[in-house]
């Protein structure tokens, strides 16, 4: 076909919503050699003003979105051309483009939006004129007095090349929209995009577990021994040479979805063929799941030369809950001050050898520590040899970008690292911002606790395991543990029962665990016993209680007759359920009274280092009256305890 009958095809495709991508596919061409055949035949997008008046004003706001609409003819000195007219205000200042997160779903929190707006502020504060370029109207970064520009656009290499070329910003911020916007940092870098802030290559080093893995033996920093796999039998090979159990996850999604703990080559076999297919294109990762240890998370910010740790947040769940959905504190509180020196030290180490230019979030286990009121069952799981040789302490991850957990960390401590962290990319230095190689430090304790969606959805099991399901959070904030998690619980709309007064009926609180946790739910009943609770239980954690002195009252499960605890959960009997499965071994009853207990909002715990916190969190409400302060009156405690 002719050029011109080639242009109206393309432009009709176009204006029918085809994108460059699609059109490649039909085609059999990379997408570059459409795009390159769209500009050659000058089919672009005019980007329209959305119209906030209805037409009976002139409309100023700052919100845009692309058209292929049918030109109009012009008449030029040239003689007729065709013309689609493009109602962004032309403007001369410096111009920064950050990309958002594109829409909400389970697996990509909010809080990415909220490190965009940060970043924005800063900006906007410092000159630059901000282009935000987002999907999703239902955010804070979308408002109309957030940006000097919106452009409501998908997150596609297509569309934000489109904007770069219309607008020609000094450089595009990827870091703090989470995964989405990361995917595009090297196609982006490929067109001739300034990416600011951390370079693509560092982020191939991170999401490349071959190079990863070079520089992590380079350093001598450790992390758990596994492999990357591309067909089942690859995986079974490196599942048999580390052993079990392993985690295995796909090397191309976010928020740990289709991640699982697999604990013999039978349940290996079974994930692959049903929940994912390893292939050259997209390969596996197996790595040894660490048990009995304690994840930690860090958010730092590095300029290339200092490392400002912003926060250390130990989590409350044991390792294998996705860390979007673990409760964690700041302070931590059963880390050695070796440790705390060692992740420290790992973590400055990584972001100057990663040349980091903006914030960088560290997932980490602690393995084989005796932690309070914890105890240890498996420091055997590695080598003896190996935990002589690089401690307890092994990197999980590295994301050099902003995570989830920036807005917690930045209102625990009363630093705002995402406005930090833009300016750093933007070239100020953490020394000219008040900051050098540092850890932020705190004099009160800042509990997390994830906002679940479980009460939406019916029948799902609210157990908790290593793929993320939450779609919020809250924090809980007081001079000790205790009240913050109390808080913390309260913020998510499952507030712990409070101790029983003189005259009350005893509140009754369910315990049933697995026979892994039944040594340490002693330290559970007891406390709760002893704050004048009646325990329920059914036969084998009562005759378990019992043998140990401690009282608890009979009662059947769901198949075993009437009056069973089903019952008592729907009649308003109990006030917490304490329930710890084994995650492949969840039986139907178990469910059931996990479900009871979300459709009847009745707080409940599944890991026995929650129900720990619980029973610290029901103590508290002796020894505090409930006192409020506000975020400011703690964030004025801080900086006069900094400069002072």
């Amino acid at each position: 076909m002719d050029r011109n009958e080639l242009k109206q095809r393309l432009l009709d495709a176009k204006q029918a919503g085809f994108s460059d991508a699609h059109l490649a596919k039909l085609w059999g061409v990379s997408e570059v050699q459409v795009r390159d055949l769209r500009k050659q035949l000058g089919i672009l997008p005019a980007y329209k003003t959305v119209d906030t008046c209805a037409a009976e004003f002139e409309a100023y706001t700052p919100y845009h979105y692309s058209s292929y609409e049918t030109p109009f003819k012009q008449l030029t000195a040239d003689g007729e051309i065709l013309v689609i007219e493009s109602e962004v205000r032309a403007s001369h200042k410096q111009k920064v483009m950050i990309l958002g997160g594109g829409p909400n779903r389970i697996g990509q929190g909010i809080e990415f939006d909220y490190c965009c707006c940060q970043a924005v502020f800063a900006l906007r504060q410092d000159g630059y004129e901000t282009i935000m370029v987002n999907s999703n109207p239902e955010t804070v970064s979308t408002d109309y007095d957030t940006a000097d520009r919106l452009y409501f656009e998908p997150l596609t290499f297509e569309d934000v090349m489109n904007i770069v070329e219309a607008e020609k910003p000094l450089g595009v911020i990827l870091q703090f929209g989470g995964q989405t916007p990361l995917n595009l940092a090297l196609p982006l870098e490929a067109a001739g995009v300034r990416i600011l802030g951390t370079s693509p290559d560092t982020i191939d080093v991170t999401e490349d577990r071959e190079r990863f893995n070079q520089m992590l033996n380079q350093l001598n920093i450790p992390m758990p021994p596994g492999g990357t796999a591309r067909s089942f039998e690859e995986a079974q090979e490196i599942a048999e040479r580390i052993g079990y159990p392993v985690l295995v996850r796909p090397s191309y999604v976010l928020g740990g979805r289709a991640m699982v703990i697999v604990h013999d080559e039978k349940g290996l076999k079974r994930y692959l063929e049903t929940a994912v297919e390893a292939s050259p294109e997209r390969p596996v990762l197996v790595d040894r799941f660490l048990q009995d240890s304690i994840e930690v998370d860090v958010d730092a910010v590095c300029d290339g030369e200092d490392v400002f740790i912003g926060g250390i947040m130990e989590h409350i769940e044991y390792a294998g809950v996705h860390s979007g959905d673990s409760a964690c504190m700041i302070p931590p509180r059963t880390l050695t001050k070796k440790t705390l020196r060692v992740i420290e030290d790992y973590t400055r180490r990584l972001a100057l050898a990663l040349n980091v230019r903006g914030l960088m979030n560290i997932q980490y286990a602690v393995f084989g520590i005796q932690a309070i009121g914890q105890r240890i069952r498996g420091t055997a799981d590695l080598p003896r040899e190996e935990l002589d040789r690089h401690g307890n302490v092994y990197v999980l991850e590295v994301n050099p970008r902003a995570s989830r957990t920036v807005p917690y960390v930045s209102k625990a401590v009363g630093i705002p690292l995402a406005r930090i962290a833009a300016r750093v990319m933007l070239g100020r230095s953490l020394k000219e911002q008040g900051l050098s190689t540092t850890t932020a430090q705190v004099n009160h304790v800042s509990v997390k606790e994830a906002a679940l969606p479980f009460a939406k959805f019916h029948g799902v099991d609210p157990i908790l395991g290593p793929e993320m399901r939450s779609t919020g959070e809250v924090m809980g904030i007081a001079e000790d543990f205790g009240l913050a998690f109390a808080k913390a619980q309260a913020g998510v709309g499952l507030p712990l029962p409070r101790p029983p007064k003189e005259g009350d009926p005893p509140g009754r609180i369910f315990c049933s665990v697995n026979d892994l946790d039944k040594q340490d739910l002693l330290g559970v009943a007891q406390p709760l016993r002893d704050l004048g609770f009646t325990l329920v239980a059914t036969r084998g954690t009562r005759d378990f209680l019992k043998r140990n002195g401690i009282d608890a009252e009979f009662v059947y499960k769901i198949s075993e007759g009437r009056p069973s605890i089903y019952d008592l959960i729907v009649n308003g009997d109990i006030c917490l359920l304490i329930n710890t499965p084994l995650v492949e071994e969840a039986k139907r009853d178990d469910l059931a009274l996990r479900r009871a207990a979300v459709e009847h909002a009745m707080p409940y715990v599944t890991t026995i280092s929650a129900a720990r916190a619980a029973v610290e969190g029901i103590h508290s409400y002796l020894t505090h009256p409930g006192e409020v302060r506000s975020l400011q009156e703690y964030h004025q405690d801080l900086e006069k305890a900094r400069q002072g």
